[in-house]
């Protein structure tokens, strides 16, 4: 996969958009966009606009992780 950021403040605090990161498979095609906020985590696939895609609080995302450990 190569993940560049879309997005990025340098400030070290994520701001109420967070980032957003572009997604492309090793072939280059684009996959999707991905982002990470202070209180949640977002998927977009494809062309899926952001705020209409997955989402995850960083407490499910961590048990998600966590749970996978077994």
């Amino acid at each position: 996969m190569q993940v560049s950021v879309h997005d990025f403040d340098v400030k070290m605090d994520f701001g109420n958009n967070g980032i957003i990161m572009q997604v492309y498979d090793n072939n280059g095609t684009y996959r999707g966009k991905m982002r990470i906020g202070k209180a949640r985590i977002e998927w977009c696939r494809g062309r899926t606009r952001i705020g209409n895609g997955v989402r995850a609080t960083w407490s499910e995302l961590i048990e998600w992780f966590e749970s996978a450990e077994d």
